[in-house]
């Protein structure tokens, strides 16, 4: 040993420097590269693209660092793991972003200039999501800039553009001039889930219309009286005896003196302002359901762009909340207001914008889902879902589903609608799959109508697809494509199972769109479930537990806290802080600690390190301590792996750290210290080379079960020691480890006898190495005995009288029953 050089030399383990340099080293190697043909069971990674519009919140970096330690540890389980790394470009987003930062319209300046604008932030802000992949040690197939898939990247496009002709030309497609929600800010429709409600109030105002054939008053309560022109009838509920001899009567609006039928429907309530009801186009989902109902003619007043409409010339170009104002004055200076009252309500908004959304008539092409929803359900039974509980979130949504998904939108940067019209007949023309098209901006690949036979030439569509329409079939797109290399035969092979890919991971707040529509095209496009599993997280939120925004002046960059405490300290305070799919609160103190605990393992690798390796276990003679340690070594793997086997990494980080520091540290290296350095010769040769031989033992599966949460610490330590990467190597299994499990019997009784006897110097302020000249030991603990002394200075350990043997073996021993003399 005296000619034995340590290999981890460093003082300290200092991320800032050493994790960049490993990552680097990791990605010459091609560490995590997929191979196809490696003979391996493939687990595909649906990994979900981070939208690249603006910089990672702290949400985000632990997000994806979860679902990084899925990859690492299903590769250590023999898996060959396709894990892309991608970048989502397209939707909403990165418009609201461009307009802003360039404080520009969208539809005042050419599309092209637009779009170029747009692919200048998103390349900008996509490298800096790179750049906390990488400083957090993501082990993605590759991160080479054409390897990364981007859904606005033409091939992908192309595949979005597949799916829609193949269901198109199926009759799942079809296009409606409808109501629908619509956003005035960003010019488009939106779908249900892409709706959030804001809490607040309004004023609900109660107005007198006319009985035209009896000349009475009919008091309706209203909080939109700028939609009162727009009535279409008047509702009252058939039980309420106050309105009974109106049925078939008509209604004149103030004002306007618009003339509309009053009739009896279910949906008005007794209870609810005066109990009569105007049902107008459009002031919420209720009048467009009743307007279709009652197959009524609307009379919208309200155009796209927010603004009242020639059809009220008095008030036309006026912004909707003006017009209100203007309206119930008007109608207050005439005496039709009754009375007003403020009512708490709740705001539907555009979760991009949220500006608040009307609902506004106008065409737009549909994917159908009404018809599939008990398909959905008995997937939801076929899939695991990681945590249980959030199957149930997605079958809530799946009740609340009424109407089919409008998949077009009125914007510019996305996947565009592949429809050419026919300029005699007006006939859809769709082009054959496989091509990016933009119909827009080029012309059809073809020379005549398919419908008419004209050859007089065609008018392209101009608008995009839902955003949700190209992340719907990422899973199909890493299989077909993986890493943008087009793999036909390889995506044939992952169909032949019951399902189209491994897993899903994702946040809880997209289950009702990403998860959703995902899972509807898979069963439409290759009538199977899109998973096998589904792995939903939690929110990260402030130390308040308030949601992170800008508002609240509470984000936390990821770069910043990476910056002071090191990648692998931000992963494992993700995975240590709550059991998964629970919200995380961030503390930066609970942070600083977790990474002191990273430096204490580079600390106990560094001490193990002064030791050589014994591979053969035939040198050794392993004492009762070795094979102690080892037995709770083998039950913490054993713990550890039902914890990454459901994928809830918060129990191997809480079992790994407690076993770490509070028993391998604290307990077994403090009891062999003595042993490993021969203290005084008192060991024999085989009985020192155990204790080497047990230290590597521990620290090598240590290594090995931290590294899927701590990947940078682990491979340093592991290649300065074993002269390997530890990220090749597989997961410890306990059974290799120990199968003595009885040893861990004795684990607490061994720390309350180190515990007492620390305490009982402490307290009586004395160095704990202060020889103690004779002691009494529980007798379970006699194979100990000379470890015990060695790691105590106990010059004489004497057997226990035998009226004192109930009470040594307990667990609550008395200081003086242990101690005889100092």
């Amino acid at each position: 040993m005296n000619n034995f050089v340590p290999k981890l030399t460093e003082r300290t383990y200092d991320p800032k420097i050493k994790d960049i340099q490993l990552f680097n080293k990791w990605q010459e190697e091609k560490l995590y590269s997929f191979n196809e043909n490696s003979g391996k069971t493939i687990y595909s990674i649906d990994t979900p693209p981070p939208y690249a519009n603006a910089p990672w919140h702290m949400g985000g970096a632990i997000h994806y660092s979860g679902i990084d330690m899925i990859a690492r540890y299903k590769r250590m389980s023999g898996f060959e793991v396709l894990f892309p790394m991608c970048l989502d470009r397209n939707g909403l987003p990165i418009e609201v972003q461009t307009e802003k930062e360039f404080k520009i319209s969208m539809h005042d300046i050419p599309r092209e200039e637009f779009l170029q604008k747009c692919k200048f932030i998103l390349d900008r802000v996509g490298g800096k999501i790179l750049h906390v992949c990488k400083i957090l040690g993501f082990s993605n197939n590759s991160f080479e800039w054409e390897e990364i898939y981007k859904t606005d990247h033409p091939q992908y496009r192309a595949l979005t553009q597949s799916t829609f002709i193949k269901l198109f030309r199926e009759g799942l497609v079809y296009e409606d001039d409808r109501p629908n929600n619509y956003c005035t800010r960003c010019k488009t429709t939106i779908a249900d889930n892409e709706i959030d409600y804001k809490t607040g109030t309004h004023t609900l105002y109660s107005i007198k219309f006319k009985v035209k054939e009896t000349g009475e008053d009919l008091i309706i309560a209203t909080s939109r009286p700028e939609l009162i022109p727009a009535t279409g009838t008047v509702i009252y509920n058939s039980h309420d005896d106050r309105y009974k001899h109106l049925e078939g009567l008509t209604a004149v609006t103030p004002i306007f003196e618009v003339e509309v039928p009053i009739q009896a429907h279910h949906f008005a309530k007794m209870d609810f302002g005066s109990g009569a009801l105007m049902i107008c186009a459009y002031g919420d989902i209720v009048d467009v359901q009743i307007f279709r109902e009652l197959k009524l003619t609307p009379r919208p007043v309200i155009g796209t762009d927010g603004k009242i409409t020639d059809a009220l010339p008095k008030y036309a170009g006026i912004k909707v909340k003006q017009a209100r104002k203007d309206i119930i004055k008007e109608l207050e200076e005439n005496g039709f207001v009754v009375d007003k009252e403020d009512v708490p309500h709740n705001y539907p908004t555009c979760s991009r914008c949220q500006n608040e959304v009307e609902y506004l008539a106008m065409p737009e092409y549909y994917l159908k889902q009404v018809d599939y929803i008990e398909k959905l359900r008995e997937y939801a039974g076929q899939m695991q879902f990681y945590p249980p509980f959030m199957e149930q979130v997605w079958l809530d949504w799946l009740k609340n589903v009424s109407i089919d998904w409008p998949i077009s939108r009125r914007r510019y940067y996305g996947t565009e609608v592949p429809i050419w019209y026919c300029l005699k007949c007006n006939h859809a023309c769709l082009p054959e799959p496989g091509n990016y098209y933009q119909p827009w901006y080029t012309d059809p690949p073809f020379d005549k109508c398919e419908n008419c036979g004209s050859s007089e030439g065609f008018e392209g569509d101009t608008r995009t697809f839902d955003t949700w329409m190209d992340s719907s079939i990422s899973e199909i797109y890493i299989q077909k494509y993986p890493l943008n290399r087009s793999n036909e035969q390889l995506f044939e092979k992952l169909l032949n199972r019951n399902y189209i890919c491994d897993i899903r991971p994702q946040g809880k707040d997209i289950v009702r769109t990403w998860l959703h529509y995902t899972m509807l095209r898979g069963l439409q496009l290759h009538k199977k479930p899109a998973f096998n599993e589904v792995w939903i997280s939690g929110h990260v939120v402030d130390r308040k537990g308030e949601k992170m925004s800008k508002s609240r002046g509470n984000i936390i960059q990821p770069e910043l806290m990476i910056e002071k405490y090191g990648g692998d300290a931000l992963r494992l305070f993700g995975a240590s802080e709550a059991s998964h799919g629970s919200d995380i609160r961030f503390h930066e103190q609970r942070l600083q600690g977790i990474s002191k605990f990273i430096n204490k393992i580079y600390n106990i690798a560094k001490f193990i390190s002064f030791f050589p390796i014994i591979d053969n276990e035939k040198e050794v003679n392993l004492q009762l301590a070795d094979k102690w340690i080892l037995a709770e070594l083998a039950k913490t793997v054993e713990e550890t792996i039902k914890g990454y086997e459901i994928f809830d990494f918060h129990i191997p980080a809480r079992i790994l750290r407690s076993f770490t520091w509070e028993i391998f540290a604290s307990h077994y290296i403090e009891l062999v210290k003595g042993r490993a350095y021969n203290r005084n010769n008192s060991f024999t040769d085989k009985e020192q080379k155990a204790a080497w031989y047990t230290l590597h033992t521990v620290l090598n599966a240590l290594a090995r079960s931290f590294a899927p949460l701590i990947p940078f610490v682990t491979d340093i330590i592991y290649r300065g020691i074993f002269e390997k990467s530890v990220h090749l190597e597989s997961f410890p299994r306990p059974e290799k480890i120990s199968k003595e499990k009885k040893l861990t019997e004795l684990t607490t009784l061994l720390l309350d006898v180190n515990s007492a006897i620390w305490k009982y110097k402490k307290d009586k302020k004395l160095p704990l190495n202060t020889p103690i000249s004779k002691a009494y030991l529980p007798p379970k603990l006699k194979l100990f005995s000379e470890d015990l002394a060695s790691m105590h200075g106990i010059n004489e350990i004497i057997d226990v009288p035998k009226s004192m043997e109930n009470i040594a073996d307990k667990v609550g021993l008395e200081n003086d029953y242990i101690l005889l003399a100092l």
